[in-house]
């Protein structure tokens, strides 16, 4: 009796078979977090909040909806988690203290760190600034602790005249944050028309800070500072 004829598998289980052999790159919790912040700061970098949905997220990083909810419970758990790691990243970019810069270049070289930052993340802080999730306690928490860290380095960073003797009053407090607030619509405004360079916004947020240095230190600022 002829052998009978050696049977081809089907292409499904050949399929299955191939896939098996293939080795799969397993992640542990760690690195799965990170790399799903990573994305989702990358895709609210480009759509605003309420563009974004978890379907979304969960297509770009090729997982399904269910693992992504392991991680972050929310879209907004996600969310805050990549604006607390922004917040850090703006403070750490903004962070001039260790340069060998006169007093005047390095608070120039600070807001052109603040305006680079922003203008990379702009579909993201435009939508903060306006409103839309910005109005969520947390995320207004996260905000207030950058403002509050970048009003202290003027108190106590090097080379600010604040920095020497005790320039710590409510008045000072107030002024700073009056130019802070001017900042950040300044810097709203550059990023919604984009019709200065971005020196030029630079040089008028510097222009305004040093009068309202003088008035924080009671006018007592040297001229030539």
């Amino acid at each position: 009796m002829p052998p009978r004829p050696r049977r081809r598998e089907s292409t499904p289980r050949r399929a299955v078979a191939r896939r098996a052999a293939r080795p799969r790159v397993r992640l542990d919790n760690d690195a799965r977090r990170a790399q799903l912040l990573e994305l989702g700061m990358q895709v609210f970098a480009e759509k605003t909040y309420d563009e974004v949905s978890i379907d979304d997220l969960a297509r770009a990083a090729g997982i399904s909806k269910g693992l992504l909810y392991h991680y972050f419970p929310t879209k907004r758990d996600l969310y805050l988690a990549g604006l607390r790691k922004t917040a850090e990243e703006l403070l750490a970019r903004t962070d001039v203290a260790a340069l060998e810069l006169s007093p005047i270049e390095r608070i120039r070289t600070g807001i052109d760190a603040y305006l680079s930052f922003v203008a990379e993340r702009s579909v993201s802080y435009v939508s903060l600034m306006r409103g839309g999730i910005g109005s969520d306690p947390e995320v207004l928490r996260i905000v207030e602790d950058v403002r509050a860290t970048m009003v202290e380095r003027m108190f106590t960073g090097p080379g600010s005249p604040l920095a020497v003797g005790d320039h710590r009053t409510p008045r000072a407090r107030a002024v700073l944050r009056g130019w802070l607030g001017f900042a950040e619509a300044t810097s709203l405004d550059w990023l919604i028309h984009r019709d200065l360079p971005q020196h030029e916004i630079r040089d008028l947020l510097v222009d305004v800070l040093v009068p309202a240095l003088r008035l924080a230190m009671g006018f007592s600022l040297s001229r030539d500072w």
